[in-house]
């Protein structure tokens, strides 16, 4: 399955006609062929900005710590929020990731939830456990374990792992 990418025009150096409109359309066979320029915001410890849409089917933005395997985006939730239930109910996600020097360069991804994992199962919740794990060393540069479970209760995770459906890119570093 490839992933298709808008790129939308550059303005860096200035206005120019036509400015941010769509002047590419292509396939990419994988994620990791994605442009690098690109590519360094998924891989940076740049937090994302993820839009589902609610129960008055208006969108909610949330930041979240943002991580992918491969051509999968990983969400990792707090098994009580709102946003698990949204994504059940409507399980469509878009991600912005600006640059944090310059909100000109940045990608979105639209995405489905492929698969849900409790970290209560007992055969894979280890990897909802992992995952928030790698994003807290990724995010904060502490070792593991996650270190902002709720202390009032018993949080638990649950992992969201999401196909790309499609990419949009604007802007250089």
């Amino acid at each position: 399955m490839s992933i298709k990418v808008a790129k939308v025009l550059d303005v860096a150096d200035g206005p120019v006609p036509e400015q941010f409109t769509v002047v590419e359309h292509k396939d990419l066979p994988d994620l990791a062929s994605l442009d690098p320029v690109y590519k360094r915001l998924l891989d940076e410890p740049v937090t994302a900005v993820v839009g589902i849409i609610g129960d008055a089917g208006l969108p909610m933005l949330t930041p979240v710590w943002f991580g992918y395997e491969g051509d999968v985006v990983l969400l990792n939730l707090a098994a009580h929020r709102k946003k698990v239930a949204w994504l059940r109910e409507r399980p469509h996600a878009t991600f912005l990731l600006v640059n944090p020097q310059n909100p000109y360069h940045w990608v979105s991804l639209k995405t489905t939830v492929i698969r849900e994992i409790s970290e209560d199962d007992p055969v894979e919740g280890q990897r909802a456990t992992a995952t928030i794990d790698q994003a807290w060393t990724k995010y904060t540069g502490a070792p593991p374990p996650y270190g902002l479970r709720d202390p009032a209760m018993d949080e638990r995770r649950v992992l969201f792992e999401m196909r790309i459906d499609s990419i949009a890119t604007f802007g250089r570093p």
